[in-house]
């Protein structure tokens, strides 16, 4: 069975050097994302697109319209033309997104790429940017308390291994961080957050916080 056959597809974060570095193109395709870019790299484009981040399942086009409606949300003004798919928001506030997206698909799996390539640390899917975010890699353990950034007197209880609770419900940490800046009426520009970059635990920032060994973020 070839990859067209098994019913999967890709959402996908594209890059272009031609863009401002705060834009990106965010679609669909049942085709190898490589491919997909090879194919919108046409004389309208100076220079190739890069994948930066793709979201691998068989919901794909329900995914891209949960995203695209999601960014909607946000900030109606940074998809910047309502025909096309491109967007005003950084490539990895773009890849929380998919992240936040992944967690309520089954079956769905995100990868990061850098030149051509998933990124790859010994057989683990990581980032672009470092080790791929969970409370678990990070040594944390379910109970664990983490603070907001900005008013450290706001703390959420670590329940599982990418979730928080919070007022009683369980939040990631990328929209509870978006839930908090629109609170204090301080939402930034696009409206998306990486969402561990605006928690600490103890005084240490998240994404700060060192990779643990595999046996040891078992939670």
């Amino acid at each position: 069975m070839n990859e067209e056959d098994d019913g999967l597809g890709y959402v996908y974060v594209l890059t272009n050097d031609s863009f401002r570095e705060d834009w990106v193109k965010i679609g669909n395709s049942r085709r190898s994302p490589l491919l997909r870019a090879n194919e919108l790299y046409t004389t309208a484009v100076p220079l190739p697109y890069k994948v930066y981040a793709t979201l691998k399942t068989k919901k794909y086009k329900e995914a891209e319209s949960l995203i695209h409606s999601f960014i909607r949300k946000l900030n109606p003004t940074l998809r910047i033309s309502d025909s096309r798919e491109f967007f005003n928001i950084k490539p990895e506030d773009a890849a929380s997104i998919l992240e936040d997206i992944e967690g309520v698909l089954d079956e769905a799996e995100i990868d990061y790429w850098s030149d051509g390539k998933k990124v790859i640390d010994d057989g683990k899917k990581v980032r672009k940017q470092g080790n791929r975010f969970t409370f678990f890699s990070r040594g944390l353990k379910i109970g664990d308390t983490v603070a907001f950034i900005n008013d450290p007197g706001i703390t959420a209880i670590v329940s599982d291994e990418k979730h928080v609770n919070f007022e009683g419900k369980k939040w990631k940490l990328s929209p509870l961080a978006y839930e908090l800046f629109k609170r204090k009426n301080q939402l930034n520009s696009s409206g998306a957050y990486q969402g561990a970059y605006y928690f600490k635990y103890q005084e240490t920032r998240l994404t700060d916080l060192p990779a643990v060994p595999d046996e040891e973020s078992k939670g």
